[in-house]
This record gives structure tokens, C-alpha cells and sequence, in this order.
């Protein structure tokens, strides 16, 4: 099977039509990086329904290795989708995309600590001719999946951004980066958990069933209203909050492990790809 086929929820290979993006969709995807080109900054959930959604890390060379054995190590947070060439800004997810201007918001890091936000990343590539791009599976993509399912999905319904908490758990090291675990949480009622989790977990590469269902003290996060990324939620009577494995674990390790530089997606605000979900189908 290649790497953009997939399997229905029957277990039964998946159709070139559903493993194709529509002509509509791609149209979605296109339309919506280009604005992020031309300046529009916004969280990417729901943003052309169907396709993949992808975090992005880029390191120099130097440090390529070192990103690559955490996300081997940690594959549930950090589900390698693609692996550019040094200094290349092409995915093969999105052929005709620019990864220096088609994400609408990005994070500059040097020496683990945050020094800039930006919509358009074109001085890092600059600065760093050599930057090694990884995309990772995004939560995103199966988000379409719960909606799909009559599964509210909360801070789409707000218009705000998922939110996301560093735990106590660690990941496991890798050459010169460690760090904590990063979850994003949904609310979902008590009833529909078990679809959420069965939903979910037919997506391994884009993080899979969730880590975690109930307290969260039991991830040492302390405050559902403070997330450490992302917005604020709301939680209504019935609902239980659900816990995922989140692609800004890396942002966690670059705090950690103070790279001298880095450059990430900001939290929330993807890179869209032209792939749809049913290709990561397992």
C-alpha cells in the first residue's frame, strides 16, 4: 500500500476517488494559502473541510538529525508527514505551496526562547539557506471526522482557537532535544467519547486516539482555563474533557532544549495540504 492510500473504516482499501482530492477541495486548500500569502492571519481548524492539516518545525542541518530520532521516538505527538530537502520550501503534500509565506502565522525561536511571530517566514530561509522542514500530523484532519459524526467541536463553534496545555509527562530524549509532552482538549459529551475515540484512533498518523480522557490533573495540567497555547475553553454540564497528543510538542522541546535556532507554525495555524484525510486512514 503507498503512502496515500488507506483503508475505510471496514478495513477494506479506500478508492483513488477518496484518497484524490476533489477538484473543490484543492480549490479550498489553494484559496486559503494564498491568503495566508497575501497576510490573512487565522486558525486554520475547519479551514477546507477534507484535507490534511500539518505542523511545521525547520532547523538547520545540523540540528535535522536530531528532530528526526524525537519523532521517531515520539510518534504519537510527532507524526512525520514529510521530510524536505535542506533548504527546499516544496512539500510534496502541496506542490504549487510556499512554506516561507503559505502558513498564516509562524514562531522564531533562538536559543529556545520566543523572539518573534510572524506571517511571513521568507528572512528565515534567508538567514538559514540550509533549514530542514518536517510537517506533522495535525488533530485537525480528524476533526473533520468528529463533525462528520454530529461531534461539536467547541472552539470551531466560538470562532477561537483549539486549546492546548504542556503536561508532566515526558517524552522520550533524542540526541540533544527533550521536552514534555503538549495535548490539545475537546470537550465532548459523556455519551459520545467512545465515538470520538474510535473516530479518532482510525487516524494514527495524525496523532490517533486520544492519551488521556477525564482530570487533567492526571497530566499535571493544573488549569483547563489556562491553556498554555491556543484560547480558553468552554465546557458545558455533560461534557468531558478529551485529550490528544498535539504537534507543538516540538515547540516544547525547543524550549527545552535551546536549539540556536528554529522556526514553527504559530499554534493553531497550519499548513493546508492538497491531501485528503481518507489517505491517512489506517
Amino acid at each position: 500500500m503507498s503512502a496515500h492510500e488507506g483503508r475505510d473504516p471496514d478495513g477494506q482499501a479506500t478508492t483513488a476517488s477518496h484518497t484524490t482530492a476533489t477538484p473543490e477541495q484543492l480549490a479550498a486548500a489553494r484559496t486559503a494559502r494564498l491568503a495566508y500569502r497575501a497576510g490573512t492571519v487565522e486558525p486554520t481548524s475547519g479551514v477546507a473541510h477534507g484535507l490534511v492539516q500539518a505542523n511545521l518545525i525547520a532547523v538547520p542541518a545540523d540540528w535535522a538529525d536530531d528532530v528526526l530520532l524525537f519523532a521517531q521516538r515520539n510518534p504519537r505527538p510527532c507524526p512525520v508527514l514529510d521530510v524536505l530537502d535542506a533548504g527546499s520550501m516544496r512539500s510534496r503534500l502541496a506542490p504549487d505551496a510556499d512554506l516561507r509565506t503559505d502558513i498564516p502565522a509562524y514562531r522564531v525561536w533562538r536559543d529556545g526562547v520566543l523572539t518573534d511571530e510572524l506571517d511571513d517566514a521568507s528572512a528565515a530561509w534567508e538567514e538559514h539557506p540550509d533549514l530542514v522542514s518536517f510537517l506533522i500530523g495535525c488533530s485537525f484532519t480528524f476533526e473533520a471526522g468528529l463533525v462528520d459524526a454530529g461531534i461539536e467541536i467547541r472552539h470551531r463553534t466560538l470562532g477561537r482557537n483549539v486549546p492546548m496545555y504542556r503536561t508532566s509527562r515526558a517524552c522520550s530524549p533524542a540526541g540533544r532535544l527533550r521536552g514534555d509532552l503538549v495535548v490539545s482538549m475537546r470537550p465532548i459529551p459523556a455519551e459520545r467519547v467512545a465515538d470520538a475515540v474510535r473516530i479518532s484512533g482510525r487516524y494514527p498518523a495524525v496523532h490517533g486516539a486520544p492519551v488521556h480522557v477525564g482530570d487533567p490533573a492526571s497530566l499535571g495540567v493544573r488549569d483547563l482555563a489556562a491553556p498554555e497555547f491556543g484560547d480558553a475553553p468552554e465546557i458545558e454540564p455533560g461534557e468531558v474533557p478529551v485529550f490528544w497528543a498535539c504537534g507543538v510538542t516540538p515547540q516544547s522541546a525547543i524550549m527545552a532544549s535551546k536549539p540556536p535556532f528554529a522556526l514553527t507554525h504559530a499554534p493553531g495555524h497550519m499548513f493546508i495540504t492538497d491531501v485528503p484525510n481518507a489517505a491517512y486512514l489506517a
